[in-house]
């Protein structure tokens, strides 16, 4: 086997092209590019065959992307399966379809812009079946509390609540702690210091608490229930359950959605005390405000009790979110698990983003109604 090479000869009547070696897909190389170079803008009158070993439609293909004209069959009468090689893929190249005209940039990006627009209104339309299958689902369960599976809400209460506990409380008292190490540090350079204990206790009861642990459930609840939900979806049992006369609803989303509006309004209080508890061991390592100052300062603001009442509000509506976006798009599942990976990381990303979006409406509503 030698590998593929050329030579041109000009020095006749007409531009001769002489190959040597085996032209072969194995042996080419990048001869390729090369004969295209020397070819360029020159036209081949003859071929000298007497040098060419194996020919393939690799070569053939070289030739006829580097020739600028169609080399007649009389060229190949040395080697006629050659030229038979050659004419077949010169045909089909001639003959095949050119690559698609490329759209401007501008009307690419139009149409991107389209076909997001038009995924965002394929699924809110997709969510708000989802949402009205679930009504109907609750009511059903409603209704008939008899059908309810008990078992499978206490434990996806257990899995999706009391295993997060650990998680959720540290979390919490760091944030705690960051926020009475901030405030320390600021409000002493103004001689308020102990106003420290009021920024913790307002920041925890109103916001973090419930804020953090609902982001913590909807990376690790949300993200779950998309993945079982999904698996069984790929596995199809969710289809086996309907041909048994099983509503999936009923056995797979409403014990899901029972469990974390129940879980997350306990975890959003266990939350505030870890993180009033980290505020408390802050300040008191760094102001030397002791448990029961920080106690009583806590106690004597009227709106404390407002400030708890807002924040455990907001917990059974981001609970139904977290619940309802990830059994949503566990659902939507299709049989693939690339299909899988793209629903569980859409759970957590529009779980988390409607966290904050709830967030930001509910701190307008409660600034209209001065709570």
């Amino acid at each position: 086997m030698a590998a593929a090479d050329f030579q041109i000869d000009d020095g006749g009547p007409g531009l001769t092209l002489r190959l040597t070696g085996d032209w072969t897909a194995t042996q080419l190389g990048r001869i390729s590019r090369r004969l295209d170079g020397e070819l360029h803008d020159r036209k081949i009158d003859a071929v000298d065959l007497s040098n060419l070993g194996r020919f393939d439609t690799a070569g053939a293909l070289a030739i006829v992307q580097a020739a600028n004209c169609v080399l007649p069959q009389a060229a190949w009468s040395q080697r006629p399966e050659a030229g038979r090689t050659y004419a077949l893929v010169e045909k089909l190249e001639r003959e095949s379809a050119g690559p698609p005209r490329r759209s401007p940039g501008w009307v690419r990006g139009f149409a991107k812009v389209g076909r997001g627009v038009g995924d965002i209104a394929a699924e809110a339309t997709l969510s708000m079946a989802f949402l009205g299958r679930l009504i109907v689902a609750v009511g059903t369960a409603l209704r008939h509390p008899g059908r309810i599976r008990w078992a499978a809400w206490f434990s996806q209460g257990e899995r999706s609540g009391l295993d997060a506990i650990p998680i959720i409380a540290t979390t919490n008292f760091f944030i705690g702690a960051v926020i009475a190490f901030l405030g320390a540090n600021l409000l002493t350079q103004f001689g308020a210091g102990v106003f420290t204990v009021q920024l913790v206790a307002v920041s925890v009861l109103r916001e973090f608490a419930v804020v953090i642990t609902s982001v913590l459930l909807a990376g690790r609840s949300s993200s779950s229930f998309a993945a079982e939900i999904g698996s069984m979806r790929m596995n199809q049992e969710v289809d086996a359950m309907q041909v048994m006369g099983v509503n999936p609803f009923q056995a797979l989303v409403i014990p899901r959605l029972a469990a974390m509006l129940a879980m997350l309004p306990l975890l959003t209080f266990i939350g505030m005390i870890a993180g009033l508890f980290g505020g408390l061991i802050v300040t008191w390592a760094e102001l030397g405000y002791g448990p029961a100052f920080f106690i009583q300062r806590m106690t004597e603001d009227a709106k404390m009790s407002t400030h708890l009442g807002v924040g455990l509000l907001k917990a059974p509506v981001f609970a139904v979110v977290i619940a309802a976006i990830g059994c949503r798009q566990g659902m939507a599942v299709a049989g693939d698990v690339e299909s899988l990976g793209r629903r569980v990381t859409a759970a957590v990303v529009q779980a988390i983003f409607a966290i904050i979006f709830l967030d930001a409406v509910f701190a307008m509503i409660f600034l209209e109604l001065n709570w």
